[in-house]
């Protein structure tokens, strides 16, 4: 590697190989773009948008968006980062996303984001969508009052499960994650908590059964340090 594979985000000389993304090259750095629906594992989605950033003065996702040499890339701005909070807005009144109230609450990325971007209010009216919580499987519950339509479970579950559990279902405002069997029920299906689609919800629609306040909250992974402050520990974890 050397100086021509580089660019430049918020001033800082990035260094990156051969067909990253600026978002892969960015964390691999150490440098954090807030990102949601990013996976080291697999293929640049563009879904959530809060790794928007400047690219020679550009808007896009840095998660598809390649890095290439003399790039001027800006992130952490003002405008950027008041995107994000609109993003992150819409988002949690979409949703039913009760903090205090969660057993996610302290390892929640959704969460972990708005306090970073220092989001103070949903600002808008709340949508409480009626959604199913489903109990059937022994080990995991699903909840999809807080699922964000990131569709990290739906790729983890074709893509490395081979099993096709989740898919998408439904056009613009109607869509939605389901369970992909007759019955609609996670337990008719052969689901198992080693699956990597049983770990890769950022927010609390994929619950570990019997698991919940093992940690307490306030010592839990986000109540000790923020989510910018831990790039290393997410793409460690996040593969």
């Amino acid at each position: 590697m050397n100086d021509y594979d580089r660019f430049v985000l918020d001033g800082r000389p990035v260094h990156f190989e051969r067909g990253q993304s600026i978002l892969e090259a960015a964390l691999a750095s150490g440098a954090y773009i807030p990102n949601l629906c990013h996976h080291p594992e697999f293929k640049p989605h563009g879904s959530c948008k809060l790794c928007t950033v400047k690219v020679n003065g550009r808007f896009g996702s840095a998660c598809t968006i390649k890095a290439m040499p003399g790039q001027e890339v800006a992130s952490d701005t003002p405008e950027l980062n008041g995107i994000r909070r609109v993003l992150l807005q819409m988002l949690f009144v979409e949703g039913n996303h009760f903090c205090p109230g969660c057993e996610r609450s302290g390892n929640c990325n959704l969460q972990a984001l708005a306090y970073d971007l220092e989001m103070l209010t949903p600002h808008y009216q709340h949508f409480f969508p009626a959604r199913e919580l489903d109990a059937s499987h022994p080990d995991v519950m699903l909840d999809f009052n807080r699922c964000i339509m990131c569709e990290l479970c739906v790729r983890a579950s074709r893509d490395f499960d081979g099993k096709n559990v989740f898919a998408l279902a439904g056009r613009g405002t109607a869509s939605h994650v389901v369970v992909n069997c007759p019955s609609g029920k996670l337990g008719d299906t052969d689901f198992a908590l080693s699956d990597k689609a049983a770990s890769v919800c950022p927010v609390g629609a994929i619950l570990h059964k019997r698991v919940g306040f093992a940690v307490p909250i306030g010592e839990r992974r986000y109540d000790l340090a923020p989510i910018s402050a831990q790039v290393p520990t997410q793409q460690a974890e996040e593969a």
